[in-house]
């Protein structure tokens, strides 16, 4: 498909308040606006977005012609009639929930209709559904990957972030009428509505921020399990030091050197010169620190394991089968299909269904992840599972 137009129009920068109040009446009434953020949490402990990209068609019945814009909630005070635009239109987004989720902790923002264009992808069975490899394979259109870990929060922009933001949701609306199109004939329309709905049902501005645990770093699998007092230790010193300096923890020292110094647990100077993974500016800043908290962990206690690496508790037996036997199912249809397993159904929908148990449909409801469409696409393939099992 070709995109929008041939020579895009540069976006409209929005970072004072006559440009975002001719913005916001020049997009009063749109039906569809494409929105993506960017944010500074590859810089700083405590991320903000940056930048809020939106793009909308300047005549609903062409689809040649989108306007982009770019607003700067760094430099606005108040955005908040862009919260009422929102709320008004069907938004179209690509991986929504995390926007979803900025948009409502930053500035509370609720939005009701919601099109993800990686869900419907994901949906319709595409293999890559990333949006720079759909962005290149359905427009021609290669990204500047260098702008993934480019800081928001700087000020001015560059010409070249200006460019990569605005291409982000240049082309969510004519990507939309594309995936409707193949959504409508596979006969996956339907499901992606219900896919949709969820998203927009959840006020995300009541989610709890989940706190940073040991457990999200996947290194700590590599640790035996009697360092893991050692490893903890160590990082929660480097927590400690990126909330101070706001920073992201990465920038204090890696995965990888936390992982060997857990592991080989130099006692001085000379020892810890020989950690492989510690650059000599952590060298020169951090010897002291480190060498004191690997000493100080030696005696504390292990740090308890998360309940995914508990055997004891997972699930008994019974469930265990039951589990099982979903699990089976599911790869089944998600094969048949031709999408990933939690297109079909997630491990913890399927987790609290073989701890139900049921034994008829009006038993599955209110499941969390069962969505109508879900359950009645799937309630009498489950039941039929689970039952086999008992017979």
């Amino acid at each position: 498909m070709p995109a929008p137009h041939a020579v895009p129009a540069p976006p409209v920068i929005v970072d004072a308040p006559p440009a975002f109040e001719r913005m916001s009446a020049g997009l009063r009434g749109q039906a569809l606006l494409a929105v993506d953020t960017e944010s500074d949490s590859f810089y700083h402990y405590y991320p903000k977005v940056c930048l809020v990209q939106l793009s909308a068609y300047a005549d609903e019945s062409d689809s040649r012609l989108v306007h982009d814009y770019l607003v700067d909630p760094l430099r606005l005070s108040d955005i908040a009639a862009l919260g009422t635009l929102l709320s008004n239109a069907e938004v179209v987004m690509h991986a929504a929930e995390n926007d979803l989720l900025l948009l409502a902790r930053d500035f509370g923002f609720v939005i009701r209709r919601v099109f993800d264009t990686q869900l419907a992808a994901r949906i319709l069975g595409w293999p890559r559904a990333g949006l720079a490899a759909i962005l290149e394979e359905r427009f021609g259109v290669v990204s500047n990957k260098r702008m993934q870990r480019t800081d928001w929060s700087r000020r001015p922009l560059t010409p070249e972030q200006m460019a990569y933001g605005a291409m982000d949701t240049r082309y969510l609306l004519p990507l939309r009428d594309v995936l409707i199109t193949e959504l409508k004939a596979k006969g996956r329309w339907d499901e992606a509505q219900d896919a949709f709905e969820q998203l927009a049902q959840e006020d995300y501005r009541d989610r709890p921020v989940e706190e940073r645990t040991l457990w999200d770093m996947k290194a700590t699998r590599d640790v035996a399990r009697e360092d893991h007092g050692v490893l903890a230790a160590l990082w929660e010193w480097r927590e400690s030091e990126a909330k101070r300096r706001d920073i992201a923890p990465f920038r204090i020292t890696g995965d990888a050197a936390l992982v060997e110094l857990a592991q080989r647990q130099p006692a001085n100077g000379a020892e810890l010169r020989r950690i492989r993974s510690l650059g000599e500016r952590e060298l020169a800043r951090y010897s002291s620190e480190l060498l004191r908290t690997i000493r100080d962990a030696r005696s504390r206690p292990l740090p308890p394991l998360p309940r995914s690496e508990r055997p004891d508790i997972i699930l008994d037996p019974a469930v265990r089968d039951r589990f099982d036997a979903l699990r089976a199912w599911r790869a089944q249809v998600a094969e048949q299909r031709g999408v990933a397993l939690d297109i079909v159904l997630n491990n913890a929908t399927l987790q609290a269904i073989a701890q139900r148990n049921p034994r008829a449909p009006e038993e599955l409801n209110g499941i969390p992840g069962l969505s109508p469409w879900k359950r009645g696409a799937y309630s009498e393939d489950l039941l039929r599972a689970l039952h086999r099992l008992r017979s």
